[in-house]
């Protein structure tokens, strides 16, 4: 036997938090009868129906993607914009994959695709400390004293963001520009964005180079590959670690 919205959430058609909305709703139905009651047990032989359609467990299945720039971050969009799913593999498209949190629409990089809404949930819910890592092209000659209000925490009119290890690649005196590597464990949107706003250097270019264990080498741009299940494993593991990030030195920067 099972909670009703855990069945729900492995068939893929929603996270877990997402199936108790739509229990309460009363969009849910076993062997006919509409439930709303949170913690209903089912067992195999129950039939589950989501707004009349009955769900099929599906077999979890776990990618990672480099999504290119001007793709959004979704399984649909109104604007009529190219989706992840779009960019797909057709053998891909057969099946009910949406991502595991969201890229800007100009950003590329690393995102994980799935069938799993447990799996989505853990990997971005409020308790997650998954690192999310990024190479940052920024505006103006940024220096270790400004990215030291990143990594003690910052509040904007927007936001409050909790510390983030930030590290300068180089610095382009001829362009004037910066290269920052910035982690994180937090995923609110346009977060990066708006982080160095805040401290006066307007991001260029961002590219998420690492979600975890998983990371963009040897993935050419646009390109997808399934996850081991010791990559999911550990995937799994690593959203259970502190959120606090402790600072850890990467290397010297250049500067040209």
């Amino acid at each position: 036997m099972e909670r009703l919205q855990k069945r729900i959430a492995h068939s893929g058609v929603t996270s877990r938090r997402k199936a108790e909305e739509l229990i309460k709703a009363g969009r849910v139905k076993v062997n006919g009868q509409v439930i709303t009651e949170m913690g209903y047990l089912v067992g195999p032989k129950d039939t589950v129906e989501v707004d009349s359609v009955q769900l099929e467990t599906e077999e979890k299945r776990y990618y990672c993607l480099n999504k290119p720039r001007g793709v959004i971050s979704s399984v649909s969009d109104d604007r009529g914009r190219k989706t992840i799913i779009d960019i797909l593999p057709p053998e891909l498209k057969q099946y009910r994959l949406y991502p595991v949190g969201r890229l800007d629409y100009d950003t590329k990089g690393i995102i994980l695709i799935t069938n799993d809404g447990d799996f989505t949930n853990l990997m971005i819910g409020p308790n997650s400390g998954i690192q999310k890592e990024y190479l940052v092209r920024v505006k103006g000659i940024i220096n270790d004293m400004v990215l030291a209000k990143l990594e003690k925490g910052l509040k904007t009119n927007i936001a409050e963001y909790l510390p983030a290890l930030c590290e300068i690649e180089s610095i382009d005196k001829r362009n004037q520009s910066s290269l920052v590597r910035i982690i994180l464990t937090e995923g609110q949107n346009h977060q990066v964005k708006e982080m160095f706003e805040a401290i006066g250097y307007p991001v260029k270019r961002l590219t998420r180079v690492r979600f975890g264990n998983i990371t963009i080498e040897n993935l050419p741009e646009g390109a997808v590959r399934s996850l081991s299940i010791h990559e999911v494993k550990q995937l799994r593991v690593l959203a259970t670690e502190e959120k606090i990030l402790k600072r850890e030195p990467i290397h010297k920067y250049r500067i040209y």
